[in-house]
Order: structure tokens, then sequence, then C-alpha cells
């Protein structure tokens, strides 16, 4: 099993919070129902379980409300490494539509929507339970409050990713209609970016969180609390952040955020690249944070309990179906096949690349029930095993233990060269410096003078399906030095085989927002996305 880290359960009436970690001496509490809020949200421990209660949407999108919005897949089927796969056209047509850029109000991420903004409902609560704590010591006052609004940050920097133009409050809505005014995107931002600079200039998050010293007089890692928020975490949000959004007047203070991760010996890049995909690459000191999921403690399933604790379904969705046995997962297992990587995708990688076969599942000559696009290449950063799901409780294919890498230590190295170059920085000194980390340790040779697109083009092969290179070629729709290939007006074209017909366009930066979302505020815009 693994070490117990940070799960939650939250259930979504009014009151009524459960928590549970992965081990007895964690976090358990008794069911509130029936105390008055103001009574019950007073001590710390029931202020600590309504921040775990905030913690746990970040679980969610793979599986919930009714839809697979696994965050990878959702940004890499509008990009250009991977097809949509699937049964055909229809199954998960809402995905087919977004990748052909022909999405509209009934075919959205709709359920990302709903979990994000339940995200932001459960941190407002937070903050305003902290109001009638009693018993709270100032330390953790502030150690709550700002994981709470960090977290806030996250849920909102994914709604406007996706939507760009939408609600926004800081204060749960208590008054009919229960609505709030829909921001431009470039509004969301701006709220956003302060807030966040707030929470890291508080400098109550640690930058990795540690239990004890050991005998030696050295910090020892706490896994019952990888999961948590971190300033690292809040510096690479930040960091993403302001390159999406082409902000050059905060590049420098961004890019000095990396140079503190970088200048931290607690971070380096991992010298096995197939590792960090494996169980025991988990929380390894490449990581700067991630999306626990466990099979051991299983209580997730089909309908209901879709939200409970327990593991993923993203190796399912983006395997072979009926496989005939061998490397590693049995004969039979159930794969769905979704996102099969493109054949261009393999070819991009040098044969030297360590890479290549450490992302791409390349299982070409072996014969199994294929699916819509199948190239008999598969995502190997989340493939399934045998192993990650042995000791599940209940469904199987709904409860792998991959945890999702959400943010490593390659990008923080990636992010500092692109940043130290925009803001003047020299192609052939430190930028030089962290890029060739990153290719040396891939297996190639360094590079003597780059430049952006240099970057670009190294996050390209080190990212791939990590849900990462569509937002770098919206991005670099900014950026005056980026080639063609970068561009997503340029890269994001109709294909050779007839799959994609439609070309991404700057009216297609935004996806439309579902129509039970404008059925219930008439007073929302919807994206112009046609």
């Amino acid at each position: 099993m693994k070490t117990r880290k940070i799960l939650a359960i939250g259930f979504m009436a009014a009151a009524t919070v459960f928590t549970v970690g992965c081990s007895d001496d964690f976090l358990k509490v008794d069911n509130p129902k029936g105390e008055p809020l103001e009574e019950y949200y007073t001590t710390d421990a029931h202020i600590q379980e309504a921040l775990i209660a905030a913690y746990d949407p970040i679980h969610w999108p793979d599986w919930g409300l009714n839809q697979y919005n696994a965050l990878n897949i959702d940004a890499e089927i509008m990009g250009d490494d991977f097809w949509v796969g699937g049964a055909n056209k229809a199954d998960m047509q809402n995905w087919h539509k977004l990748f052909n850029y022909e999405g509209d109000e009934n075919n959205t991420l709709s359920s990302l929507w709903t979990i994000d903004y339940s995200g932001v409902k459960r941190c407002n609560d937070v903050l305003k339970y902290l109001d009638w704590a009693t018993d709270v010591t100032a330390e953790n006052r502030m150690s709550y409050e700002m994981q709470a609004r960090c977290l806030r940050v996250f849920y909102y920097n994914m709604l406007w990713h996706y939507f760009g133009n939408v609600p926004f409050y800081l204060e749960n809505l208590s008054k009919p209609p229960y609505t709030a005014p829909q921001f431009t995107a470039d509004e969301v931002y701006g709220q956003l970016i302060a807030e966040l600079e707030a929470v890291i200039d508080s400098k109550a998050l640690p930058m990795k969180y540690y239990k004890k010293k050991d005998a030696a007089g050295n910090d020892v890692d706490d896994p019952g609390q990888f999961g948590r928020v971190t300033q690292a975490m809040a510096y690479m949000m930040y960091a993403e952040m302001v390159m999406y959004q082409n902000d050059n007047s905060r590049f420098s203070k961004a890019l000095d955020y990396m140079k503190e991760i970088i200048a931290d010996p607690r971070f380096h890049l991992n010298p096995d690249f197939a590792n960090i995909w494996e169980t025991s690459g988990e929380w390894c000191n490449e990581s700067i944070w991630e999306i626990n999921y466990e099979h051991s403690i299983s209580e997730r399933d089909w309908g209901e309990a879709a939200l409970n604790i327990g593991g993923t379904v993203l190796p399912t969705l983006i395997s072979p179906k009926d496989w005939p046995g061998g490397d590693g997962w049995g004969k039979g297992q159930d794969g769905w096949g979704f996102m099969p990587v493109r054949l261009e995708t393999y070819g991009m990688f040098a044969a030297t690349d360590k890479r290549r076969d450490a992302t791409c599942w390349d299982v070409r000559g072996v014969e199994y029930t294929e699916r819509y696009q199948d190239t008999h290449i598969w995502l190997a950063k989340y493939r399934p095993f045998d192993k990650n799901n042995e000791n599940g409780t209940t469904s199987k294919n709904l409860n792998y233990n991959n945890n999702y890498r959400y943010y490593r230590y390659a990008e923080v190295l990636l992010n500092a060269a692109e940043l130290s170059l925009r803001t003047g920085g020299s192609g052939s000194g430190e930028a030089k410096g962290w890029l060739n980390e990153v290719r040396i340790r891939a297996g190639l040779t360094g590079l003597d003078n780059i430049s952006v697109n240099d970057v670009l083009n190294e996050r390209h092969l080190e990212f791939v399906g990590e849900g990462k290179r569509y937002w770098d070629l919206v991005r670099a729709e900014g950026i005056s030095e980026a080639l063609d290939k970068n561009k997503a007006s340029k890269a994001l074209v109709p294909d050779q085989y007839g799959y994609r017909t439609n070309s991404w366009t700057l009216k297609k930066k935004y996806i439309p927002i579902a129509q039970g979302e404008l059925d219930s505020d008439p007073a929302l815009v919807q994206n112009n996305y046609k």
C-alpha cells in the first residue's frame, strides 16, 4: 500500500461533511448533520474537516456528474498529439466536437464547470467558518485561510482556461436568484493573479510539507500531507497564469519564483524519466504537486458513489480494448480506446530520446479489438498495470492508483528558461543551462545558444499527454518569436486523415458554456465560439 496522502470525500448535502484519509490515524469525522453550522464549525478539528472537503473536488473530473473529464484528456484532444478515439464519433461526442472546434452548448465540458464551482463554494465555506472558530491558533488560522484561497484560485484557474468569461465571486451567494456577475476573461485574470499574489506574499504555505527531523537533524517528508497546496505549487500556478496571459509585467516576478524552487535542494529532476510514472515515482523530488488516487481504500463506484474516495478511471479510458495479456496487464482487461497517440507524435522523438518509450506504449503488432482512430500507440505515462488496481475493493476499472502529476520540476526549469529569454536573458546564459538539464536527462545533447522556440519544442517533447501542449499552442499566439508549428492558428488545422476538418481560430479560445448553465442564469452571455 502507498504511504498515506491527502485524500478526501465530501457529500453535497448542506452542513454534512465526511472526510477520510488513507490510514486510520489520519482524519476521520462524525456526521455533523443536524447541528447548526455556527455551533459546529468552531473548533480547529472541524475547520480542518471543511478544509479537507474543499480539496475533494480536485479528484472528481476524470469521472463525475455523468461525464468523463480527465484533465489531461480535456486539453490534449484539442491539441495536435492525439486523436479522440473511443468506439466512434458518438462516443464522448463532446470530446469529438471540441476536437474539431465545433463544440456547442450541448457538447462542452459541462461537469468540469460544476466541479470547479463546487470547489469554489467549499473554499468560500472554509473562509466563512474561520470567522466562527474559537480554538484555532493564529498560525493554523493563517495556514487554513491560505490553503483555501490557493485552492480557490486553482478551481477558478481551470474555469478561466477553458471558459474564460465566467461568473466570479469570493463569498458564497446567499440571496435569490443566487447568481454572480459574469466577468470577462481579463477581469477574471486580474482578480485571480492579485489573489494568488496575496497567498504567496503571506508565506503561510511551506515550500514542501515535512513531519519531523531525523536523527541527523534533516527534514523528513510527511507523506500524510502530500496533496496539500504548497508555496511551490502556488509559484507554478502563478507562472502558468502569467505566461498564458502573456502578462510580461509579471514575467520577472514569475522568474524569481522559478529560481527560488531551483535553488531549493529538495527539488530536482528524477534521473530516470520512466520512473516518474511508476508508483514508486509518485511524490519523488521532481514532484511539485500531484492529485492523489488510491486503489486499496477504494469506496468509489459507478452511480452515486462516483465522487467517493478511491482511484482513477484514466488508465481505463486510454488503453486498448480486449487486451490479450502481457506488459504487466492481464488478459481480457478492459480498455476503452480513447486518446490514441498520433503516429507523428511518436515520430517526433529521436530514437535516442529516453522519453519516447516512457511516453508512448507502442503495441503495434499486438492483436486486440481496435477502436476508432486506433494507432496501436497509447500513452505510457498513465497506462494500466494489474498492480495498480489489484487491491481495489470496488469496480477495478474505475480505481487505478495512478496519481495525476500536475506540476513537476522539469516544468520549473523550462518555465525559467522561457521567462529568462523573454525578459532579456541571453540564449547562451542561465536559460541554456536550465533547458539542457531537461535535454541531458532525456539522453540528448545540450544546445549551445537557445531561443524561445527551443523551449517550446522541448516542452512539446517533455509533456506529451500531460495536458500542457494545447495551452502552449494557444499562448504562443502572443509570442512574436514563436514559429508556426508552435502556434495554435497554424498547428491546429485540418489533418491529412480527414479527422479534423476545421481550424482553430481566436474565437475558439474559450469553449461554449453548457445550456443548463445558460438556462439557470439568463444573464449569462455565451462565448462566441462560431
